[in-house]
């Protein structure tokens, strides 16, 4: 084929891989958050909402934030941040060009490394299109996922560049790739493996002689100066690279403890973890084949639930493929390569360290399928190499999968559309999914259709009674709807199951509140700020209940604590400026009212107190204009059109006011009253 010709053909493939990416994922410009693990990586942590500022470069390498250490993670939302606001539509979009770049560097890595055009062509169309990777894609959240692949797959073009031309620029390129990767997602831990797998093959470092691939021969990737490393020279060159994994290994666990994400033993034993470990690469490879009922959570399986046959039986899956690769493996490398690579890259996240409470999880899926996309390429070309219609019959089969991918994909992309499509969905493929009936429920709770939302809540308690959150989210709901001694009832279950949970704590505090018993309240969120002393919303409902009591002195402590922890809390500032206020103290006040309407210049009762706190120190013209900027921003707000009509006479502009009482005769009649016997007493 002339070098020309080759060229474009390769510039279509690029061209065709990213156009398909695109049109099976470009929906996700008009999705939105989901509830789970979006509110704590972009819309409810302040964190990452103000964008790239230098307390936040500091804090997303310091912090331990979802028991996880990925400060490139959270510096790349901090940027979409930056660009984009809060609007998810973009953001979606990123981690939708992340995976697009992805798909072109795996073709292009596997291209340089094996020399074969289109069976990497197929691999990188399958790694872009099978429907177990829209997890990683169209969840926010994983942007984990597509950003550290996209470091492992520039280590893998960096290695391979040092292979073929050794020096240390290119070395330590691929060093400092996979240092970026392990600080975007840990689970890269185990790439040092994959690079002495690369080495066995395609590189074919440890067998120099030619051999056979693709059905033709192949030339060696290594160059006459490398022809013949030893082994023992491969494994110190990897040294470093294990260092860092070993490193990394030990600061994500660590995480994880301090975060509560690891199960005990005593909580998930041994035997349970081994048994799904093997239910799960079977899992895996089903799906692989047959995607179906795929959902973001599949619930862990009770202690003893699983039958010793399956369990047995998936091991015996395992060890005989194992074995088959290993017997073919001397002829046909490529098949111990793709088996070695999928096993070992899901090693991290197999079970043998439960963190949470999901079997296994389509997202993990991202890296280790690429290994079994090989087997499944590379294999059946050998085998019908001889064949004279094998091209014609491998590219009609090719286009028949992808297709079907792409249509599966496409479908279970939509599922992601927000929270109520994809937990509805949960719940319809999965059994007993316990978190998808919570996450449901806190959707329906979102749409004020608070008694679906019980329901929800309560179908995950009866599977799973010990759910602390479920309790703790039945009791909220129940608040909406007024039922307050009920929300107490479920508040203090789900304490007594976890109690260290604060934010059943807190809505206990609330709860007490409401029903008036503000002593209780005000312990109940003390607790929640022993447990969690940066609990912003715990601080703040103190301050209103310190103020309902009349200890206003208490209650601006409590604000001003609401305040140092989350300065952009408009609300805070608001009620601060009111016990500022009670306390006589009104210069404080205005300018803890205009820090309000600086915050959220569409905060109408902070321009209504300022007007407030202006009108008592006299200053009737400015109050004047702070109530007109309330009543612009909420015309029924009757309170500022009898202030507004009151300040309009102590200036002797009785028109005006007399104005303002006609208004409030539609509003309340109570205050057009007093508003006109004031001004034609």
């Amino acid at each position: 084929m002339p070098e020309q010709t080759k060229k474009s053909l390769v510039l279509s493939i690029y061209f065709a891989l990213a156009v398909s990416a695109l049109l099976v994922f470009w929906q996700v410009r008009n999705f939105d958050f989901v509830n789970y693990d979006d509110d704590d990586y972009v819309y409810e942590n302040p964190h990452v909402l103000n964008g790239l500022t230098a307390d936040g470069v500091i804090w997303a390498f310091t912090t331990n934030r979802s028991a996880h250490w990925h400060p490139l993670t959270w510096l790349s939302l901090m940027l979409d941040c930056q660009l984009f606001g809060l609007g998810p539509g973009r953001i979606h979009l990123i981690n939708l060009l992340l995976h697009i770049v992805n798909t072109l560097l795996l073709f292009t890595v596997l291209k340089k490394m094996t020399g074969s055009l289109w069976p990497s062509a197929f691999v990188a169309a399958a790694f872009a299109l099978h429907p177990m990777h829209v997890e990683s894609v169209a969840w926010i959240a994983e942007r984990k996922d597509v950003l550290s692949t996209f470091f492992l797959l520039l280590t893998l073009a960096a290695y391979v560049s040092y292979v073929s031309r050794p020096s240390v620029f290119r070395y330590i390129a691929a060093l400092a790739t996979f240092a970026l990767g392990l600080m975007a997602k840990p689970m890269l831990v185990t790439l040092p493996f994959v690079l002495l797998l690369l080495d066995y093959w395609p590189l074919n470092r440890l067998m120099p002689q030619t051999i056979a691939a693709s059905g033709r021969q192949q030339r060696k990737s290594a160059p006459a100066a490398d022809e013949n490393p030893t082994l023992y020279r491969i494994i110190i060159e990897k040294v470093p690279f294990f260092a860092l994994s070993v490193i990394s290994s030990v600061i994500t666990f660590l995480v994880m403890r301090s975060g509560g994400t690891v199960a005990n033993i005593d909580i998930v034993s041994l035997n349970n973890r081994i048994a799904n470990t093997f239910l799960s690469y079977a899992e895996y490879m089903g799906k692989m084949v047959w995607p179906q009922n795929l959902a973001v959570f599949y619930p862990l399986k009770a202690e003893g639930s699983i039958p010793f046959w399956h369990v047995a039986m998936c091991a015996l899956l395992l060890l005989g493929i194992s074995v088959f690769v290993v017997r073919l493996g001397r002829n046909q490398r490529y098949l111990p390569f793709g088996w070695f690579w999928f096993v070992g890259t899901l090693i991290p996240v197999i079970g043998i360290v439960q963190v949470g409470s999901q079997a296994y999880a389509d997202r993990y899926t991202y890296i280790p399928y690429i290994g079994l996309f090989i087997m499944l390429t590379w294999y059946p070309q050998q085998l019908l190499s001889k064949w004279p219609q094998r091209k014609i019959t491998l590219g009609i089969a090719a286009a028949m999968v992808l297709t079907a991918m792409g249509i599966g994909t496409y479908r279970q992309v939509g599922y992601w559309k927000n929270s109520f499509t994809l937990f509805t969905h949960a719940v319809e493929v999965t059994p007993n999914n316990w978190l998808a009936y919570n996450n449901l429920g806190a959707e329906y709770d979102d749409l004020g259709r608070y008694q679906d939302a019980i329901e929800s809540f309560k179908q995950a308690i009866r599977i799973k009674p010990d759910y602390a959150e479920a309790h703790n989210n039945l009791g909220f709901a129940y608040g909406k709807l007024g039922r307050w001694q009920d929300a107490v009832e479920a508040h203090k279950r789900a304490i007594r199951i976890n109690p260290d949970l604060a934010k059943a704590h807190c809505n206990l505090g609330n709860a007490y509140g409401n029903l008036g018993r503000y002593q209780e309240s005000i312990e109940a969120y003390k607790q929640a700020i022993r447990i969690n002393p940066g609990f912003a919303e715990a601080h703040y409902n103190l301050g209103g209940t310190y103020g309902k009591l009349g200890r206003y002195q208490d209650a601006v402590e409590a604000y001003k604590q609401a305040i140092r922890i989350k300065p952009d809390l408009a609300e805070a500032h608001c009620n601060l400026g009111v016990a500022y206020g009670e306390l006589g103290r009104w210069q404080d006040a205005i300018e803890t009212y205009k820090q309000a309407i600086r915050i959220k210049p569409d905060f109408a009762e902070a321009h209504y107190n300022l007007g407030v706190a202006y009108g008592t120190l006299g200053r009737y013209q400015v109050a004047i204009e702070a109530y007109k900027q309330a009543i612009r921003i909420k015309p029924d707000l009757a309170d500022a059109h009898y202030n507004l009509g009151v300040a309009y006479f102590l200036i002797g502009d009785k028109g005006s006011a007399l104005e303002e009482y006609e208004i409030l005769k539609t509003l309340d009649a109570e205050q057009a009253n007093k508003l006109f016997n004031l001004t034609y007493r």
